[in-house]
C-alpha cells in the first residue's frame, strides 16, 4: 500500500515538474504571426493580438474598419510586409527577464500615389492575461504608418491631370481648356422674394425654376455657400454683378470654339455614368471624373485623359497637414494635332447648316482630311456648361435629328458612283468610251424580262458615248454597263476602291457596301451600275474614290492626325483605275461641269477647271412610289488638285435635285479661292 501511495506522488510530482518546464511563448514567432495577418489584411486575427491597453481605445469593428477605409482611401494593393531578420547574441539572464522587446519590419504596397514602401518596428509586451503569460502587440497609430500619431488622419488628394487639346492643321483649337464665369446663389440671401428672385434668374438663364431648386436642395447646401447654378454671358454677369443673393466664380471647363460646325467632329466630354465607371474600372477612373462621350473626345479619349496625380498625406485632428506619406505628379493629356482645317470646316458648315447634309473635303493629292462636316449639329459647350432640359429636349425632338453624325454613315451615292462603275468597265474593256449606244426614250428595261421593273433616264438623247452620259448622268447608260460588266466581275472589281472595307482611320466610319449579300439578280446589278440598288458609300469614302482621278488611279491612304503624315504620300489603293482611265474620266468630268447642258453646271467657275459629277438618290420602295431623293455632288479643281469637296444633301426633291449641292459646292470653291488670293 506504501509502495502505491510512493508512487502515486512521484507521477504528480513528475507532472508538476513538466509544468512548471512549459517552454515560454516566443516573441518573434508572435511577431511574424501578427505581420502575416496584417499582409492577408486578417485586421480581427490582428486585433486579437493586441495588449488590453491598445484594446481598450476601440472594438474589433473599429480597428478593422480603420485599416479598410485608409486602404481602400490610398487604393492599397499588392501588400507585401517581411520581418526584417536583426543577429541575435545569446541572451543573459537580464535579457531573457525583459517585459518588452522590438521586432523590425519592412511594408510594401502599390497606391494611388505610387509605390510605398517604410521600415518600422512592433513594440511587443509580456502581459499576465488569464492566468497565461502572452507577449501582446502594443499597437499605436505609427504602426499605420510611421508619421501617423493619435488623432491623426490619412488624407488622399487627386492631382487632376490637365486634358490633352484638339487643334486643327494651323493649331487652332477645336477642343480646349478654357475658363467660363459660373452664377450661383448664396441661399442665405435669397431674402423674402425668394421665389420672385428665383423666377427672374431662371428667364434669364433660359432654365427652369425647378432646375434652381433641384441644385439649392442638394444635401450639401448650406445658407452661407455658394451654389453653382450656371454659366453666365456678358450681358447676364453685368445685370447680376451686384445682386446680394448671387455669386461669380471662374470655372475652368473644355471649351469647343467652332460649336455647331465641328461638334460632330470634336464630340464632347462629360461626367462618367455609373455604367461607364464600371465597364471602365480597371482604367484608373473615378466617381466624378470626366470622359469623352463623343466624336474625338471618344475616339482619343486614352491619349487625351492624361494620367492623374495624387498625394498621400498625414494630417493633425485640425486637418493641418504633417507629413507627405507618397505622391505622384500629375501627367497631362496628349495635345492632338489634326489634318483638319478649321475655317474650311466652318465655310462648309456655314453653307449645309440649314440642310440635313454630309460633307467631307480632302486634299487629293495627300489624303489629308480637310473638313468632316454633318448638318444639322448641336452645340457641344452646352453639355459642358449646363445642358438645359428645355434645350436637350427641343434637339431630342427635332425631326432632322441634329444629334445623327452624318458624315459617318452609308447613304446610297446615286449616280456619283458612276465613276466607280465607268472605271471598271473601262479597265475590263466592258466600255469603250468612243461606242455610241442608241437608247430610245426616258425607260429601258432588258428584252422585256423584268416584268413591270425599268431604268428611268432624265435626257432623251437618242446616241450616248461615256461622255454624254457623265454630262446627262445616264442611268440607263450605266446600267447597260453594269450588265455588260457581270455580277461577278463587278464585285471583285469594286474591291479594288475599298468597298466592302473599313476605313483605314480612327475614326468609326461605316463601312461601305455594293450590295447586302452579294449581287444576286440583273435588276440589282444594272440599279447598282448607277449607284442605286443596296450601294452604300460615306461621303469621305467617295472623295477618296475621286481622288485617284488625280493620282494616276492610286487612292491616298486617308490621313486625319499630323502625325501620321510622312514625307511622301501613303497609298491605301494602289492602281484602283490605270492611270489612263483616271486621265480620261477627269477630262471628261471637267465636261461635266463646264458644259451648259451638264446636270453638274451649278458648279462651274470661269477660269476653273472643275471637275465633278451630280448625284441623285431615289430612296422609295419601288418605281411608282413616292419617296425622298438626296442630292449629291463630288468635284475638284483638275489644274490645282488642292481641294476634294463629296456633299450629300438630304431631301432636294422638288427644289431642283442635285442642282441645290452644285451650288453649295461652287460657293465653297469660290470663297476658298477668295481666301487664298
Amino acid at each position: 500500500m506504501k509502495k502505491q501511495v510512493w508512487t502515486m506522488a512521484a507521477f504528480f510530482f513528475i507532472l508538476a515538474l513538466v509544468g512548471c518546464s512549459k517552454q515560454e511563448e516566443n516573441p518573434e514567432d508572435v511577431a511574424q504571426a501578427y505581420l502575416s495577418d496584417w499582409q492577408q489584411q486578417h485586421f480581427s486575427e490582428m486585433y486579437e493580438q493586441l495588449t488590453p491597453e491598445a484594446k481598450a481605445g476601440m472594438t474589433a469593428e473599429q480597428f478593422a474598419q480603420r485599416y479598410e477605409k485608409i486602404y481602400d482611401g490610398i487604393e492599397a494593393k499588392n501588400l507585401s510586409i517581411e520581418k526584417i531578420s536583426v543577429e541575435q547574441q545569446p541572451a543573459g539572464k537580464d535579457e531573457a527577464e525583459k517585459a518588452e522587446m522590438t521586432v523590425p519590419y519592412h511594408v510594401k504596397m502599390d497606391t494611388v500615389a505610387g509605390p510605398l514602401d517604410f521600415n518600422h518596428q512592433l513594440k511587443l509586451k509580456k502581459t499576465e492575461l488569464d492566468k497565461e503569460t502572452k507577449w501582446l502587440i502594443e499597437w499605436e497609430p505609427s504602426l499605420i504608418f510611421p508619421q501617423m500619431e493619435k488623432g491623426d488622419k490619412v488624407r488622399v488628394q487627386t492631382i487632376k491631370a490637365e486634358r490633352g487639346e484638339i487643334l486643327d492643321r494651323h493649331g487652332n483649337g477645336l477642343a480646349l481648356n478654357g475658363a467660363a464665369l459660373q452664377l450661383g446663389i448664396i441661399p442665405g440671401k435669397l431674402g423674402e422674394s425668394a421665389e420672385k428672385n428665383k423666377a427672374e434668374l431662371a428667364e434669364k438663364l433660359g432654365i427652369s425654376v425647378e432646375e434652381i431648386d433641384k441644385k439649392l436642395s442638394a444635401s450639401w447646401v448650406k445658407p452661407d455657400l455658394f451654389v453653382p447654378i450656371a454659366f453666365a454671358g456678358e450681358e447676364t454677369a453685368a445685370e447680376y454683378r451686384n445682386v446680394p443673393w448671387v455669386s461669380f466664380q471662374d470655372k475652368k471647363l473644355r471649351v469647343y470654339p467652332y460649336g455647331e460646325a465641328a461638334a460632330h467632329l470634336t464630340g464632347y466630354i462629360g461626367e462618367m455614368s455609373a455604367e461607364e465607371l464600371k465597364r471602365h474600372k480597371d482604367r484608373g477612373y473615378r466617381i466624378g471624373d470626366q470622359i469623352g462621350k463623343a466624336g474625338l473626345e471618344q475616339v482619343f479619349e486614352d491619349r487625351l485623359r492624361g494620367k492623374n496625380g495624387a498625394v498621400i498625406a498625414v494630417a493633425d485632428e485640425k486637418g493641418k497637414q504633417k507629413a507627405v506619406i507618397a505622391e505622384t505628379k500629375a501627367v497631362p493629356g496628349e495635345t492632338i494635332k489634326l489634318t483638319i482645317d478649321a475655317s474650311l470646316q466652318q465655310a462648309i458648315y456655314d453653307e449645309v447648316k440649314q440642310e440635313s447634309a454630309s460633307v467631307a473635303a480632302i486634299q487629293p493629292k495627300t489624303g489629308e482630311i480637310l473638313a468632316l462636316s454633318s448638318s444639322p449639329s448641336y452645340d457641344p459647350n452646352a453639355f459642358i456648361r449646363g445642358l438645359s432640359s428645355r434645350q436637350y429636349e427641343q434637339w431630342q425632338n427635332d425631326p432632322r435629328n441634329p444629334f445623327l453624325n452624318r458624315f459617318s454613315k452609308g447613304y446610297s451615292p446615286g449616280s456619283s458612283f458612276k465613276v466607280v462603275t465607268a472605271a471598271i468597265g473601262l479597265d475590263i474593256n466592258a466600255i469603250d468610251p468612243g461606242e455610241e449606244k442608241q437608247i430610245s426614250g426616258l425607260t429601258w428595261a432588258k428584252d422585256g424580262s423584268w416584268g413591270n421593273y425599268f431604268v428611268t433616264r432624265v435626257h432623251a438623247a437618242k446616241s450616248v458615248n461615256l461622255l454624254k452620259s457623265l454630262i446627262y448622268s445616264d442611268n440607263i447608260y450605266f446600267a447597260q454597263a453594269a450588265l455588260q460588266i457581270g455580277a461577278e466581275a463587278f464585285e471583285k472589281e469594286s474591291a479594288k476602291f475599298g468597298i466592302g472595307e473599313a476605313l483605314p482611320i480612327p475614326y468609326p466610319f461605316s463601312k461601305s457596301q455594293l450590295s447586302n449579300s452579294g449581287i444576286q439578280n440583273e435588276i440589282l446589278l444594272a440599279d447598282t451600275g448607277y449607284g442605286q440598288g443596296e450601294v452604300k458609300m460615306t461621303t469621305l469614302h467617295v472623295a477618296l474614290v475621286y481622288s485617284a482621278l488625280v493620282n494616276e488611279g492610286n487612292i491616298p491612304r486617308p490621313l486625319l492626325l499630323e502625325d501620321g503624315k510622312t514625307k511622301e504620300p501613303g497609298i491605301w489603293k494602289e492602281q484602283a483605275m490605270t492611270p489612263e482611265t483616271a486621265a480620261l474620266l477627269r477630262k471628261d468630268l471637267i465636261q461635266a461641269v463646264s458644259s451648259p447642258d451638264g446636270v453638274g453646271h451649278g458648279a462651274y467657275i470661269p477660269g476653273k477647271s472643275i471637275a465633278g459629277k451630280t448625284g441623285t438618290a431615289e430612296l422609295k420602295q419601288s418605281k411608282d412610289a413616292d419617296g425622298q431623293e438626296n442630292g449629291w455632288f463630288v468635284g475638284f479643281d483638275a489644274d490645282a488638285p488642292e481641294l476634294l469637296l463629296s456633299m450629300m444633301v438630304e431631301d432636294v426633291k422638288g427644289r431642283g435635285g442635285s442642282s441645290v449641292v452644285t451650288k453649295k459646292v461652287k460657293r465653297i470653291f469660290q470663297q476658298v479661292l477668295k481666301n487664298a488670293s
